[in-house]
């Protein structure tokens, strides 16, 4: 295992992690951002969008490149993008030090996107749209460090949680519990995560929250991730 993908090995257990999305940081004063938070991240969640594949346009190698001296700890970076730039964007995001990549289950060829990551030292993940059967990233399991359900349409912000979006979670949770024993793998929620959903999410099977505004907003983020950690999980 690379120096990169052990971070992901080594998070803590036993509580919910946050993953607090650079999307909702001051993009202005990025590192100003970061400097603030960064004790209380468990992972940076980098969103990577063509406009294409999915409405937005947003992050870029070279900003991941200038954020990575600035933390110690991992960075996920979920591709949204069209087939033909994928390998492409798996290789410029690796070399500008991501932890972790995930890629669709929408695009074509998830066994090439997964290999090309692997082949650079990295956590892999799959990232599952909400029209997206769960049960189809079975094939993939021993494959992947992280699998994020999305619980909003894609590449859209301030929208509310889908009312599927927890018991897409639980069987989520029962598939990796199903699969043999081996590394370990992060289940997240990603979109719709306000103060209200949060339990629900974790009592579903989140292992990992991706918080925007609900972390870089807080007034007091000592007291916020404080709730975060102390929430239950799954029976």
């Amino acid at each position: 295992m690379s120096d990169r993908a052990h971070k992901i090995a080594e998070l803590p257990e036993g509580r919910l992690l946050a993953e607090f999305s650079l999307w909702s940081a001051d993009l202005v004063r990025m590192a100003d951002d970061v400097a603030r938070v960064d004790e209380f991240v468990d992972i940076y969640h980098a969103d990577v969008a063509d406009g294409h594949f999915s409405p937005a346009l947003l992050l870029f190698p070279d900003l991941i490149a200038q954020i990575r001296p600035l933390t110690a700890k991992p960075i996920h970076v979920h591709l949204m993008l069209a087939d033909n730039v994928v390998m492409d964007q798996i290789d410029q995001f690796a070399e500008a030090g991501a932890d972790i990549i995930s890629i669709h289950a929408e695009n074509l060829n998830i066994e090439a996107g997964l290999d090309r990551i692997a082949q650079h030292g990295l956590a892999a993940g799959i990232v599952l749209q909400l029209q997206t059967p769960v049960r189809s990233v079975a094939p993939h399991l021993d494959h992947i460090a992280m699998l994020t359900l999305l619980g909003t349409k894609i590449g859209i912000k301030g929208v509310g949680l889908d009312p599927e979006a927890e018991s897409r979670l639980t069987l989520a949770r029962e598939l990796i519990r199903s699969k043999a024993a081996g590394d370990r793998i992060l289940l997240a929620a990603d979109g719709g995560i306000r103060e209200h959903t949060v339990p629900g999410l974790r009592k579903a099977g989140a292992d990992t929250i991706v918080m925007g505004s609900l972390a870089f907003a807080d007034p007091n983020l000592a007291d916020r991730m404080a709730w975060v950690h102390a929430l239950a999980g799954p029976v």
